[in-house]
């Protein structure tokens, strides 16, 4: 489930949490590190399990417009096919996916006035328009409205940020990612497969030789970033002149010693994808003038550790 570019993302958090709270804990960070992972899979199961309860909604507000004084004709004969979608009643019986929703302890129910205000704006989109007068009925159909529902409805609620904050400290920047997967899966059950639940890890869902695994990966790299934070930082401090540790954008010295931990300790990498996956990373966490920091000041560190023989890369480079 998570790729490397998330991966690096979460060590970055770790580290830099690491150096404001003063704790440099291997063993600690280690321990976060894991917690944060885990985090991405279940907030993804999280919102999976919304679709159920948008439907219950739907269902309620049926019965509660039938029993109007004088109800209407659209009252007394409602379109029902939101509240029938295959898609709610798919999960529901799903005896892997209702248990460890269970287990996780999740519930919409406290969030009852928010799904009713995301069913009120479905409702006004032409896409549910579109959708209710269609003349196809299926369950890819219903897949591909709840899609829209996944893509347009939660990615930029404050609403919904308020609640995941509230849920986990992890959850922070991790819903997009999330909901990307849920539309993966939401476009897997559409053809008729049985949802599972997916490996944390992407090398995890590959087979064959030669894949190397992303956990030991993100471990040992920020395990080396912290083990080495002092001589990285040290180094960074040095390259600029008139600067020091203190001086430095805190988040650009983490993402930095990240970059030359990454660089001395896997060969395989070429040095030109970790520059480019931390000046990425330093684009959303960095300060305007961070990109431009921290792809000068990694390609001449590691140039300069290239020269002193303490990068050393491979000759068959992966990614």
């Amino acid at each position: 489930m998570l790729n490397r570019r998330i991966l690096r993302i979460k060590a970055f958090k770790v580290l830099y949490s690491s150096v404001l709270s003063g704790n440099m804990s291997i063993s600690e960070a280690r321990t976060q590190l894991e917690l944060s992972c885990e985090a991405t899979r279940d907030l993804y199961i999280f919102m999976l399990g919304i679709v159920s309860p948008l439907t219950s909604i739907a269902k309620e507000r049926i019965e509660s417009a039938k029993r109007k004084l004088v109800p209407t004709e659209e009252d007394l004969n409602p379109n029902t096919r939101f509240a029938d979608n295959r898609l709610a009643a798919l999960l529901d019986s799903d005896p892997d996916f209702t248990k460890i929703f269970k287990k996780k302890k999740f519930s919409w129910e406290p969030y009852d006035i928010f799904l009713k205000k995301i069913f009120t704006s479905v409702q006004s989109r032409q896409y549910y328009a579109d959708y209710m007068s269609s003349g196809e009925s299926s369950l890819a159909c219903d897949c591909r409205l709840f899609i829209r529902i996944f893509e347009e409805e939660f990615t930029e609620s404050q609403e919904l940020e308020q609640i995941l904050e509230d849920m986990s400290i992890y959850w922070n920047d991790d819903l997009a990612y999330s909901l990307t997967y849920v539309c993966r899966t939401l476009k897997s059950l559409a053809k008729g497969e049985r949802w599972s639940l997916p490996p944390l890890y992407q090398s995890d869902m590959k087979t064959g030789p030669g894949i190397e695994s992303d956990k030991a990966f993100v471990t040992r790299l920020l395990q080396a970033a912290v083990s080495g934070y002092e001589k990285y930082s040290a180094r960074v401090a040095s390259a600029v002149s008139n600067w020091d540790n203190e001086r430095i954008v805190s988040t650009d010295m983490a993402i930095i010693v990240l970059g030359l931990a990454e660089a001395v300790e896997f060969p395989n990498i070429p040095v030109k994808v970790t520059i480019n996956e931390y000046v990425e990373i330093s684009k959303y966490y960095g300060t305007p003038k961070s990109r431009i920091f921290v792809n000068g000041l990694l390609d001449r560190l590691i140039s300069s550790m290239v020269d002193e023989g303490l990068v050393v890369k491979g000759v068959n480079p992966g990614k």
